[in-house]
C-alpha cells in the first residue's frame, strides 16, 4: 500500500472501505453494549481530553507535553475490576483510548517518548486494561487516534484538527508514525475484537489493522458512528452510538450536566430498538476509578440490565422502533417481541396497566410476561393477581400488565418494564417515507416524500419540530412541536410551511406519517433562520 493517503475527511465520524467480515459484524451486533473509557493524563485536570491544545500558547503547549505527563499516576487502576462494572452494567465490550489526538500512547510504545511509561505510573496500563477485559470475559475494543497533536508541535506545524497538506515527506512521516503504532497494538496485545479510529489518516491505520487481525471489527472508520445522537430511524445493519453520561469524554469533576440513570436507559432502549450498538461513555478520575456521579449511574443501569437484558441482547429491530413511549425489540426470527414501557416514574409496585400494541398480533401459541418477575405474587399483597394478560383487538393486542417487583424500599422504581410477548406476528407492514431537506430562502418550507404506503389504508401527514438544542445538548430534549395533520391520498412529496420561527436560531424536524393507531418518523434534518 502506498504510503500516501487522501486526506478529505468532512468530520471525524467519515466512513469508507468497509473490510469488516460480515460474520463479525453480526457477532458485534449481538453484543449491543459496550463501555467506553475516554482517558488521557490531562484528566489530572480535569479538563476536555486534548483539544485544549488546539491554538495554545507556546508556553502552554511546553508544560503541556512536557510537564503534565510526570505526575500522572493512576495507582488505583485495576482493568479487571473496572471490567467487572461495565459487564455488570450489560457491557459487553470495552473500549478504551489508547492514543487520544495529543498523541500520548497509554501503552509501552516505541514510537514517542510521550507515553504511559514516562509517567509517575511507569507500567503498560493498556496490558493491565486487555488483560482485566479478557479475565472479566468482555471483548477487547480499542480507541485509536491517528491525528497526532504531539507529531505536529515536533514539525512545527501549529496544531489543529483536520490538517491536510503536510507536504510529501511529512505526510509519510505522519503515516508511517501511524502504522507503527498500529503495528504494536496489534502485534503485542493479543486479539483485539474491535477498532474506533477517530480522527484524520484513518486509512493508514485500518489497513494495518485489517492486515494484522483481519477479524477484528473496526466501527468508526468502516461503519456510521455518530456521537452524542441517536438516529431518527431503524438501520438493520451495523451502527454504533457513541455518547458521554454528560458534556465531556474525559473526567470533569465540575461544572458538568449529568444525564439521569433514566434517561440513560433510555437511549440505550431507543438505540436498540433502531438496531444499533450503544458504547457508553464514563471518563476514569486521574487515580484511575470511576468518579462516584458516573459510578452510581451504572450501577442505576446495572440494576435494569440486570432485570431486562434478555431484551438488549441477541436482538434486531421489530418491524416498527416504537409506538409513542413503547419501544421494541424482537429476537431474530421476530417470533418473541420486549415492548420496553417507558415515561412511566409513577407506575408504582402493585399496579396494573394496561396497553395497545398495534404493530403486533397474537397466534394461537402467544404467552405474555413481565421480565424479571413470575406473575405469581406481589409482596405484602396477598390474594392481589399478578399475572400477565393480552386479548386481540381490531386496534391491536392489548396488553394488561402488573409492575410487581420490589426493586427499591420505597417502591418508586422509575425504570422501563419490560413485556415479553412470546409467538406473535406483525399486524402490518409500515409505510416508508424520508425527511427531505427544507428550504429556507424566503420562508420555511418543510419536505418529506412518502415512498410506499405499507398496507394501511388512510394514511396522515404532518412535522415535527423543535429549536436545536446543540451538539452535546440535543440527547436531554425530547419535547417536539407537530403541524397540522392532513390526509395523503397518494405516495410522493409532502410539504409544509412553518410560520414564526425565531431568527439566528437553528432548528430540527422530521416527516411523520400518521396510521390509523400508529405514527412512524422519519430522520431528523436541520435547517436555520437567518
Amino acid at each position: 500500500m502506498s504510503n500516501s493517503y487522501a486526506q478529505k475527511e468532512e468530520n471525524d465520524n467519515t466512513f469508507s472501505d468497509n473490510r469488516n467480515k460480515p460474520e463479525r459484524e453480526e457477532w458485534l451486533r449481538d453484543l449491543g453494549m459496550g463501555l467506553f473509557l475516554h482517558w488521557s493524563f490531562d484528566s489530572q485536570l480535569g479538563i476536555v481530553i486534548s483539544h485544549s491544545m488546539v491554538g495554545a500558547s507556546p508556553d502552554y503547549l511546553n508544560r503541556f507535553i512536557n510537564e503534565l505527563p510526570k505526575s500522572f499516576d493512576p495507582y488505583k487502576y485495576d482493568g479487571y475490576r473496572m471490567a467487572m462494572q461495565a459487564k455488570l452494567a450489560g457491557a459487553k465490550y470495552i473500549c478504551i483510548t489508547a492514543k487520544h489526538h495529543s498523541g500520548f500512547c497509554m501503552w509501552d510504545t516505541k514510537t514517542t517518548s510521550l507515553n504511559i511509561m514516562n509517567t509517575a505510573y511507569q507500567k503498560d496500563l493498556l496490558k493491565e486494561y486487555v488483560d482485566g477485559a479478557r479475565k472479566a470475559g468482555l471483548a477487547v475494543g480499542i480507541y485509536y487516534s491517528p491525528e497526532d497533536f504531539k507529531f505536529l508541535y515536533d514539525n512545527g506545524i501549529t496544531i489543529n484538527r483536520g490538517i491536510h497538506n503536510l507536504g510529501k515527506e511529512k505526510e509519510a512521516a505522519y503515516n508511517d508514525l501511524v502504522r507503527k503504532q498500529t503495528n504494536e497494538l496489534f502485534t503485542n496485545y493479543g486479539k483485539i475484537d474491535m477498532l474506533f479510529i477517530d480522527g484524520n489518516h484513518k486509512e493508514a491505520c485500518k489497513d494495518e489493522a485489517w492486515k494484522l487481525q483481519p477479524d477484528v471489527v473496526i466501527t468508526r472508520g468502516a461503519v456510521n458512528s455518530p456521537e452524542q445522537t441517536i438516529p431518527g430511524i431503524t438501520t438493520d445493519k451495523l451502527w454504533e452510538s457513541n455518547l458521554t453520561m454528560g458534556t465531556q469524554w474525559q473526567y470533569k469533576p465540575t461544572n458538568d450536566d449529568l444525564k439521569s440513570g433514566t434517561r440513560l436507559i433510555e437511549i440505550l432502549i431507543e438505540t436498540r430498538a433502531k438496531g444499533g450498538n450503544l458504547l457508553l461513555n464514563v471518563g476514569p478520575k486521574p487515580d484511575g476509578t470511576i468518579a462516584d456521579p458516573e459510578e452510581r449511574r451504572l450501577t442505576e443501569i446495572s440494576a435494569w440490565h440486570f432485570i431486562n437484558q434478555e431484551a438488549i441482547h441477541n436482538v434486531r429491530p421489530w418491524i416498527v422502533s416504537n409506538e409513542e413511549n413503547i419501544w421494541f425489540t424482537a429476537s431474530k426470527d421476530r417470533k418473541t417481541v420486549y415492548a420496553m414501557v417507558t415515561g412511566l416514574p409513577d407506575w408504582g409496585k402493585g399496579q396494573r396497566k394496561e396497553f395497545i400494541l398495534s404493530s403486533i398480533k397474537a397466534t394461537p401459541n402467544t404467552k405474555i410476561s413481565v421480565l424479571g418477575h413470575a406473575g405469581k405474587v406481589i409482596e405484602y399483597a396477598s390474594g392481589k393477581d399478578a399475572k400477565s394478560y393480552f386479548t386481540q383487538k381490531e386496534n391491536g393486542l392489548q396488553v394488561s400488565v402488573v409492575s410487581a417487583q420490589r426493586i427499591y424500599n420505597n417502591n418508586k422504581w422509575p425504570n422501563p418494564l419490560t413485556i415479553k410477548l412470546e409467538n406473535v406476528e406483525p399486524a402490518l407492514i409500515p409505510p416508508t417515507l424520508a425527511t427531505m431537506k427544507a428550504e429556507t430562502s424566503n420562508k420555511v418550507i418543510l419536505k418529506g416524500n412518502l415512498l410506499n404506503k405499507g398496507d394501511a389504508k388512510t394514511l396522515q401527514g404532518c412535522f415535527e419540530y423543535r429549536p436545536y438544542a446543540g451538539f452535546v445538548e440535543n440527547l436531554y430534549f425530547k419535547e417536539w412541536k407537530r403541524t397540522n395533520t392532513v390526509n395523503l391520498d397518494k405516495i410522493g412529496e409532502f410539504i409544509q410551511t412553518v410560520d414564526n420561527l425565531e431568527k439566528g436560531k437553528s432548528y430540527e424536524f422530521r416527516f411523520v406519517i400518521i396510521g390509523p393507531n400508529i405514527a412512524f418518523y422519519g430522520e431528523r434534518q436541520q435547517f436555520s433562520i437567518k
